[in-house]
């Protein structure tokens, strides 16, 4: 399997389908509809094994939902775990899209089984896990992904790349925001999502810095080039009454000098997804807006703004092209963001695993340091928040 200029990630096909299993992700869930979409539109999983809910119920009848063999689906991750690594045909890759408190455990048991990771934000709940899944990578060589799709649009890569080139030449200032209105009101007793993500013993030190902000600091590194060398965060509440912060404001000053401000909500009424960053040089600027993925707005210093429009060609860079797979007029969206997210991870386990060419134009995933990242943000603004919303250093977590 190789790259050719008219190919794109989905395109041309692995020399076989790889085989996946899912920890979670069963009815009643959205988490888990947005990964398995994403690994079929790919075109290199099938979903063929999965312990999709702690309700035997639910698990049961969930894989009837997704057409896996009564013999597959499996009651615990440990019971499939062992089962997979028995089976001639076992599953090459695990998904665990299951709350952030369990995931350590699961990942470390299907890592020891030998299976590759894809492993849902954020990545655990404490440095000492995250640490730990860490090492376990570097010496098992397995791949263990993080699934942070906003990154795999295309018009979020066309940004990288044009900043990595000098198009807006030195960075000077960067702003992001996540801002979203669901936990605004009263927590909905029926959704155990909100129930969880308010439990400090289940999330730990912080809710919407983890759940949302780890998406705004990891799109915010990965498009600037550039990471937060030291924050100062305040948490609010400014929804209903809960025990954990539903807001967030954090200053930064990243690695080059430049200032940053980080801004997370899920108490904004009439925001619903409003992932966006600003990046700012001395030569330009470039703005993104995730509810309107297909666009880029680039302004060159003293020009006029470009509005950059994803498709091939026309000022699209290599890097970007293979993310896009409709022509432009023909939306894409979130769910191709997840499907390129699968094919660049099936790309990288075939790799691995058979020794399969890899494209030419190079891989970008998200692995174990990031999700270690990720969780040292968080720590890092729970620490400042704590000490008063005073300066506090990012430390890289390994």
């Amino acid at each position: 399997m190789g790259f050719s200029s008219t190919g794109n990630l989905r395109s041309p096909a692995l020399d076989r389908k790889l085989r996946l299993g899912f920890v979670g992700g069963g009815r009643g869930g959205l988490v888990g509809t947005w990964h398995a979409a994403g690994a079929r539109l790919s075109n290199h999983w099938d979903i063929v094994a999965g312990a999709l809910s702690s309700d035997p119920d639910n698990a049961r009848a969930s894989a009837r939902d997704w057409g896996i063999a009564p013999d597959r689906a499996y009651l615990s991750y440990a019971e499939m775990a062992e089962a997979e690594a028995a089976r001639e045909d076992g599953i090459d890759a695990v998904v665990i899209c299951t709350p952030n408190w369990t995931h350590h455990d699961i990942a470390e048991t299907f890592l020891l089984a030998g299976m590759d990771v894809i492993l849902d934000k954020p990545m655990v709940n404490t440095l000492e896990d995250a640490r730990h899944l860490v090492e376990m990578q570097r010496e098992t060589g397995l791949v263990l992904a993080m699934t942070y799709p906003y990154t795999y649009h295309a018009m979020v890569r066309q940004a990288k790349h044009m900043i990595k080139h000098g198009d807006i030449g030195t960075v000077r200032q960067v702003h992001v925001e996540y801002v979203q209105e669901w936990a605004t009101g009263a927590a909905d007793p029926n959704f155990k999502g909100a129930q969880w993500r308010a439990d400090k013993a289940k999330v730990g030190r912080a809710a919407a810095t983890g759940d949302i902000g780890t998406h705004a600091y990891h799109i915010l590194k990965y498009v600037s080039g550039h990471d937060i060398a030291e924050l100062r965060a305040d948490f609010h509440v400014c929804g209903a009454d809960k025990p954990l912060e539903d807001t967030v404001f954090v200053n930064l000053k990243m690695d080059n000098g430049a200032p940053g401000l980080l801004w997370v909500t899920q108490a904004a009424p009439g925001n619903f997804c409003g992932l966006r960053f600003r990046i700012y040089g001395d030569k330009g600027g470039i703005e993104w807006d995730q509810e309107f993925p297909e666009q880029l707005h680039y302004t060159p210093l003293d020009q006029p703004t470009q509005t950059l429009t994803r498709g091939a060609g026309a000022g699209m860079v290599a890097e970007a092209e293979v993310l896009s797979h409709m022509p432009r007029g023909h939306p894409e969206a979130l769910t191709d963001a997840w499907s390129n997210l699968y094919a660049e991870i099936g790309l990288a386990v075939a790799h691995r695993r058979e020794g399969t060419p890899l494209p030419e134009v190079p891989l970008e995933l998200t692995g174990a340091e990031d999700g270690a990242r990720g969780i040292a943000f968080i720590h890092a603004c729970a620490d400042s928040h704590e000490a008063g919303g005073v300066w506090t250093e990012l430390r890289t977590p390994f």
